[in-house]
């Protein structure tokens, strides 16, 4: 069998671009090891959280009275076995989306552990150890990343007690107590699940602020609203130690900066510490492929690798590892293998945190645009201004935009708050295009609605707010 291109993992980015290339009229094959389509995103990951999310927003909700809205309720019940199936419906529906995407694009399928053998030749291992070769002109590598543990420490997963994100979307009751190790969107995020279920969560986190690299004016007014919530955190945090003990473990930490260690014990432990590249029996070594200090798969400026025809896209390679961003690197590696000129423009990927509020920002942050010495303005607006905010009882948060002093172009936007996750897209939009913030403050919105607190923070950028 030849292909013109052969992608070894269907998640995201492996899956976009194969539907992308056989659009583009590519003959077009995936190879994928899980029993299903849609990677870590929509089997473990994005979409099983998002789901749960979800549900346990409405339980949290159902079981709070609003007296000045008139709504008054008793104590709900958690059915917590039929909201884990609901996560499971959702995912079902997804991962037999991206069959049947396959079948209409007259995409072949292979299952099995793909390997690269040489530039236009893959190998597939099936679960029975027959091993079947496939030669094709081009190769793209999308085999995501995998959990990355925590550096230095013997983590012995359970999937019970001790658990990853993965674990952490499958316990058979809420625990009483949990430890979250790593204050990152995944730990923020399913932390905030079972919290809303009826868990203590403490969450332990090395460094000084949540979210890494997340604009640190909005990381310090989320964490307060996370600990209204009722979420403790143990900042500037080193863990040396996870293990169980007796029915549940109990997690080591001590400061960074020195100081005595501390002990904390739980019903369960969440790792969520980041993710690694997953380049295990790629093949890569013999193959000639080469990988960076990160054991990332080194790319160019077009996704190529060292070797002629291969290339890689997604969380095995650098940059941000984020579903959307994989998928625009998909179609973009599609173009490029069709004759066409595929683009991603980096600057302007969202990323979002889907608690409650919610966190997005698109673009640079305050820290970045100071360490690369550019002049800049930030404009500012809260959503105690939003008459739809108000309205709602989800005052919560600001919009936050910063735009180069001299020409205005908007640089970076920062949303806490309700709804972020789809009021950022219009700054992307404008991002884009290279539009200043004037551009966006004149540009009409809708009243009442969340997102005018998106234009008045334009105009506070590049002239003043009107309601504030």
């Amino acid at each position: 069998m030849s292909y013109d291109v052969v992608i070894i993992g269907t998640g995201p980015g492996g899956y976009v671009c194969a539907i992308k290339a056989a659009q583009l009229g590519l003959k077009t094959a995936v190879i994928e090891k899980r029993d299903t389509f849609g990677g870590t995103c929509l089997n473990i990951g994005c979409i099983p959280s998002k789901a749960l999310l979800h549900a346990s927003e409405v339980f949290h909700e159902a079981g709070h009275s609003h007296a000045t809205l008139g709504v008054e309720v008793g104590t709900p019940k958690l059915n917590l076995k039929a909201m884990l199936a609901h996560k499971t419906a959702t995912v079902e529906s997804n991962v037999n989306g991206v069959a049947f995407l396959f079948k209409k694009n007259k995409i072949d399928t292979f299952k099995g552990t793909g390997k690269v053998v040489a530039a236009g030749k893959v190998s597939v291992t099936g679960d029975d150890g027959k091993v079947q070769e496939i030669e094709t002109k081009n190769i793209v590598i999308a085999t995501g990343s995998d959990v990355a543990g925590i550096p230095g420490v013997n983590v012995e997963f359970d999937e019970k007690i001790i658990v990853s994100s993965t674990g952490a979307l499958d316990f058979d009751k809420v625990p009483g107590t949990l430890v979250v190790v790593g204050g990152g969107v995944i730990g923020l995020e399913l932390g905030s699940v079972w919290a809303r279920l009826g868990a203590k969560v403490t969450v332990v986190e090395y460094l000084d602020k949540i979210l890494g690299p997340m604009d640190g004016e909005v990381s310090r007014q989320f964490q307060r609203m996370l600990e209204k919530q009722g979420i403790e955190f143990k900042m500037g945090a080193k863990v040396t130690g996870v293990e169980k003990s007796g029915k549940g473990a109990k997690v080591t930490f001590e400061p960074v900066k020195g100081g005595e260690a501390q002990t904390i014990s739980a019903d369960a432990v969440l790792v969520s510490t980041g993710r690694r590249p997953y380049t295990d029996g790629l093949g890569l070594k013999e193959a000639g492929v080469n990988v960076d200090d990160r054991g990332r798969v080194a790319i160019n400026d077009h996704w190529q690798t060292n070797v002629a025809g291969i290339y890689a896209i997604g969380d095995v390679v650098q940059g941000p590892m984020l579903a959307h961003k994989a998928e625009d690197e998909g179609i973009a590696v599609a173009e490029i293998l069709a004759g066409q000129a595929g683009h991603v423009n980096f600057d302007a990927i969202p990323s979002v945190v889907y608690t409650q509020p919610e966190v997005a920002s698109v673009g640079k942050t305050e820290e970045e645009l100071k360490a690369a010495g550019i002049d800049y303005k930030a404009g500012k607006f809260p959503f105690t201004a939003n008459g739809r905010a108000r309205a709602m009882l989800h005052t919560d948060g600001f919009v936050k935009i910063l735009a180069d002093k001299a020409t205005d172009r908007v640089l970076g936007v920062h949303i806490v708050g309700f709804g972020a996750g789809e009021m950022i897209h219009e700054a992307t939009v404008l991002m884009e295009f290279g539009g200043s913030s004037e551009d966006l403050a004149r540009t009409t919105h809708a009243h009442p609605t969340m997102s005018e607190a998106v234009r008045e923070a334009a105009l506070a950028t590049f002239a003043k707010p009107i309601h504030m």
